[in-house]
């Protein structure tokens, strides 16, 4: 067996440690067979494997929702915000990789805590008035990570009901959007049965595959004949559609609860946060498919571009096949957000019902209880694109830009000093940032939520 395969999980996260200078970790003869019947259960994931993964948790129908998201902060000032998003964003991420080890180290552990744990340490180890705050601090965060990754997972039902509806009424075939939801159900449900990350990898490079493809061949179609003037196209916005430009943009960055779940799933985790590491390589190149995606299609459609690109394909053969392809991606992209919501939430239900031990059918019963309730929730969502842009806003907002620079102001403050001038000025300008986002993000989008709800009754 070569050096790289004595390196696998939970040991790789040990040489972490050890390269922190606390040595090898030595445990009983019964934390080893706990060690390694953990990892058979959970075998380690290579680089490819978690870039894959990372990409599949960002190429979602946020991907193709960016031209809508384009339409709402215009051609000139929409690129450059999403390249200042997707920086900020890629910043806190690594943040919040530096606070978990920190915390890490600070605990003498061998394996970096979850982003949830890591907030509670935080605030734990923290400024003595903050303290009595770290319990709460955490189950928040644990809150806002299930009301995200399930509201992602609501929107990804619509998204393929609306499509396979569209695919559906080509061939007259005139079916009811939540009839289709009913339809995607068993294929859904039977993709979240499965139970870790390693086995999940064919699906998400499926899955990863089915989405590229989509989008080459749906930007294919906007550029066969060429495009509009750009004269045509509005170069800026005003207020009310930055703020729903701004809830799109984040949510299309939807990966921050991601991070540390594949991080601790790598065989070497260093390669996660290295210079060409996983999440700076992965987050570039999905950064300049948003990019790609959202400047293209708004060029084609202009102000008639849909909440998904794949809406304004038509009706040829080709199209149909683009709309399932696209369809297919994000069915097998729900599995890995619902997986990162099921491992908060289920050792709670377990300790709840007394459940002892893995107990699989439990599990796979909680799996399927919860697959019908973001099926139940799905069926009362408005149109697509309002309610992308509210979920972003709402929750993307506080996971991704505000409570990594509130952690890290914690973690880098010294005894009787702050965290020094440079650390608190950056940070106070993404959490002004993030929450002026957050608050006009929310009421443009509920405001556009209800006066959709007006127009249903009218027709």
């Amino acid at each position: 067996m070569d050096a790289e395969a004595h390196q696998g999980h939970p040991v790789a996260k040990n040489q972490e440690s050890a390269e922190a200078g606390r040595g090898d970790v030595n445990g009983t003869d019964k934390s080893n067979r706990k060690e390694a019947h953990d990892e058979a259960y959970h075998p380690p994931t290579s680089y490819l494997e978690t870039i894959v993964h990372l990409f599949k948790g960002n190429l979602g129908p946020g991907l193709f929702a960016m031209g809508d998201a384009f339409k709402n902060g215009g051609l000139v000032v929409a690129p450059i915000l999403t390249m200042v998003i997707a920086m900020v964003c890629i910043h806190c991420q690594h943040v919040l990789i530096t606070c978990s080890k920190k915390m890490r180290d600070l605990r003498g552990e061998a394996v970096c805590s979850d982003y949830a744990v890591t907030v509670e340490r935080c605030f734990e180890n923290g400024p003595s008035k903050l303290r009595s705050w770290s319990r709460t601090m955490g189950r928040l965060v644990n809150v806002f990570i299930c009301v995200t990754q399930l509201g992602f997972c609501c929107i990804y039902f619509v998204f393929i009901s609306t499509n396979l509806k569209q695919i559906l009424k080509a061939y007259d075939i005139g079916m009811d959007v939540h009839l289709v939801m009913l339809m995607a159900f068993v294929p859904v449900l039977l993709s979240c049965l499965i139970t870790n990350l390693k086995w999940l990898t064919p699906v998400s490079l499926f899955a990863n595959v089915c989405m590229v493809l989509g989008l080459g061949i749906t930007l294919y179609y906007a550029l066969r004949d060429g495009l509009p003037e750009i004269r045509e196209r509005a170069l800026w916005t005003n207020g009310p559609k930055l703020a729903l430009f701004f809830g799109t943009a984040i949510f299309a960055f939807e990966g921050i609860a991601l991070v540390m779940p594949l991080k601790n799933s790598m065989r070497k985790p260093r390669q996660f946060e290295s210079t060409l590491g996983v999440l700076n390589v992965g987050m570039f190149l999905v950064t300049v498919m948003f990019m790609f995606a959202g400047s293209v299609g708004y060029m084609k459609w202009g102000e008639q571009v849909g909440g998904s690109l794949t809406l304004n394909l038509g009706n040829t053969i080709l199209a149909q096949t683009v709309k399932m392809m696209v369809s297919t991606g994000v069915l097998l992209g729900y599995p890995l957000q619902f997986f990162v919501a099921i491992q908060i939430m289920w050792p709670s239900v377990k300790q709840m019902c007394r459940i002892e031990g893995r107990s699989l059918p439990g599990e796979l019963g909680f799996r399927t209880f919860m697959v019908l309730i973001t099926l139940a929730i799905a069926e009362l969502v408005p149109a697509l694109g309002l309610f992308i842009s509210l979920i972003g806003a709402l929750c993307s907002t506080a996971l991704a830009l505000v409570f990594p620079p509130v952690i890290e102001l914690i973690a880098r403050s010294e005894p009787n000093k702050g965290p020094g001038v440079l650390i608190c000025v950056k940070n106070l300008v993404i959490l002004v940032l993030a929450l002026l986002g957050f608050f006009t993000g929310s009421y443009e989008s509920l405001k556009q939520i209800i006066k959709h709800f007006g127009e249903e009754e009218v027709h």
